[in-house]
């Protein structure tokens, strides 16, 4: 797909029921990251699974990907190591989006329980600092406080990136399947 302009463009893959799943493109990997301006303070809205996972506001964070992530690139990006750790922006940076993006959701929780986390993996190919692709996670059912930041979407991120990987699925298939409901991301895209 070719990207005229990377903050216009679009994934685009059918979904579920039919309906198409767009996800924007954001910039990419920059050399300097600057912290970027949230929504407004309680503009934004968690939604839960019926397990109660958390999910974010579809308004607020759909996702943005990566336009230097593509199948064709997986092997010089996503599926080699150390690559998340070389477009990650920096703490004094995330920092700062956390605390506003915290008040975007009206999220009143400590943020050393919380994770600013990436709608789309960066270990799938999302945007490493597209405010739409970034939102404060909030602890998912029996966090215990006790142990720092911890959810199942980083299990299920590590397990599609392996799939990813193995060619066992497509990484616009994948990403859809992420942003729709991480929750059963993984089932849907094995069955």
């Amino acid at each position: 797909m070719a990207i005229a302009a990377a903050a216009v463009a679009v994934a685009t893959v059918p979904g579920e029921g039919g309906a198409s799943t767009k996800i924007p493109y954001g910039p990419g990997p920059l050399t300097h990251y600057t912290v970027q301006r949230q929504p407004r303070s309680g503009s934004c809205h968690f939604r839960h699974t019926k397990s109660h996972q958390p999910l974010p506001d579809p308004a607020c964070t759909p996702g943005a990907l990566n336009p230097k992530v593509t199948q064709a690139t997986i092997f010089r990006t996503i599926c080699r190591v150390g690559y998340t750790k070389l477009i990650r922006p920096p703490y004094y940076v995330t920092r700062r989006e956390k605390v506003a993006n915290a008040r975007s959701y009206s999220y009143t929780g400590p943020l050393t329980q919380a994770e600013y986390d990436h709608f789309v993996p960066l270990e799938l190919g999302g945007d490493p600092n597209d405010r739409r692709n970034l939102w404060v996670e909030p602890p998912s059912p029996g966090h215990k406080p006790s142990s720092g930041v911890h959810n199942p979407k980083d299990i299920v991120e590590n397990q599609a990136k392996r799939l990813v990987c193995a060619h066992r699925v497509s990484l616009a298939k994948m990403q859809i399947a992420i942003v729709q409901n991480w929750t059963t991301a993984i089932a849907r895209v094995t069955q």
